[in-house]
């Protein structure tokens, strides 16, 4: 007789991390995965199709799973969100995320669930001084819809969760092996290109953010699972690297490994670097760019992590650094940089190399 798997659903499971947890579990799990966009296929894993901004559509989900797998659930990785550098203000956070998650938990009522994982972000609390150390017990203080629809999702939280223990993972950037990373991608592709804005930042060069890398991302929620009956009924841990590089230490670093030298990073006024920013992004023969005005307001923001209480509960210990990891991606960029470009979803150049024979 064919062993019985324990049921682990997924939202967001086409999205980078989703698919790759989903990669993870499904050989000890059985794991359904919603998303609004199907994409991928992974044996043993069950993809369907769910929009969490539609009562209808996420009821008819559940009812799936019940019909189908029972009402018995292990854990749930609630990681469908909106995101979106290109707007600082959009309904859809309070729509997709806030609102989705309060249609997720009072569906999942009729469940007996384990455990509620929630992916949020390290960008929730109030920026903190280098060589400060953010904690989980830091001040909250998110400066922009993207955190504050984080806020609000934790507080829905904690309001249905009922008799469900959760995790809030406060999550810092994820990057992996190829990259990956919106603000990380940009920053180097206008150090390889030698743009004018590799030479300048409307901010301190001092500051940074904290990175953790995909696959100590996914340790950890697999972490989460594995220690689920170990954990108290509400747990927020922050996950990310425990050292912090700042800006002008990115800089060089990539500087260094593609061009080989480094340059000094010059600091412009912040009204200067706004009204540069609105032109590069509305004058018709300029080509636009990752870095928008309202941007501008946060680059001074710098976050460093205290990750001990994860590693105290759930034996979480990041493996990965970034510095270690950008010369990787250096790499793939000089051998094929078409190949690159197209994996980070960048703007191509005219003119750009073919890759090296």
């Amino acid at each position: 007789m064919a062993e019985v798997k324990e049921v682990i659903l997924i939202t967001g499971c086409s999205g980078r991390i989703g698919f790759k947890l989903a990669e993870r579990f499904s050989d000890q799990y059985q794991v359904v995965g919603f998303d609004v966009f199907l994409a991928g296929h992974l044996p043993s894993v069950e993809f369907i199709a769910v929009d969490m901004a539609s009562d209808e559509s996420v009821k008819e989900g559940l009812d799936y799973v019940r019909k189908n797998y029972g009402n018995k659930i292990a854990a749930v990785v609630h990681l469908a969100a909106y995101y979106s550098f290109n707007q600082q203000h959009s309904s859809n956070y309070d729509r997709i995320t806030v609102k989705g998650t309060e249609r997720l938990l009072k569906g999942l009522q009729q469940f007996e669930v384990e455990q509620f994982i929630f992916s949020s972000t390290m960008l929730v609390y109030k920026p903190c001084k280098p060589g400060e150390r953010i904690t989980e017990k830091s001040p909250v203080e998110p400066k922009w819809d993207y955190p504050l629809s984080k806020v609000h999702t934790e507080a829905v939280i904690h309001e249905l969760r009922g008799k469900t223990p959760s995790v809030i993972l406060r999550i810092a950037g994820v990057y992996d092996d190829h990259c990956h990373s919106i603000p990380l991608s940009n920053q180097m592709q206008r150090i390889y290109e030698n743009q004018l804005e590799a030479h300048v930042f409307a901010g301190d060069v001092t500051h940074g953010a904290s990175f953790v890398h995909m696959d100590d991302l996914i340790d950890s929620i697999d972490l989460c699972v594995k220690k689920r009956k170990e954990l108290p009924p509400e747990l927020v841990l922050l996950i990310g690297e425990p050292v912090t590089l700042s800006y002008d230490q990115i800089q060089r670093l990539m500087q260094r490994l593609i061009h080989g030298q480094e340059w000094k990073t010059w600091s412009v006024p912040k009204p200067l670097a706004k009204i540069g920013a609105w032109c590069i992004q509305h004058l018709p023969f300029m080509s636009g760019s990752f870095i928008q005005p309202w941007m501008i307001d946060l680059a001074d923001d710098h976050y460093e992590m205290d990750v001990t209480l994860a590693k105290q509960t759930i034996g979480w210990i990041p493996k990965r650094k970034l510095d270690e990891t950008i010369p990787r991606w250096v790499k793939e960029l000089k051998e094929d940089p078409i190949m690159w470009y197209d994996e980070n979803k960048l703007r191509k150049p005219r003119g750009l190399g073919s890759p090296r024979k």
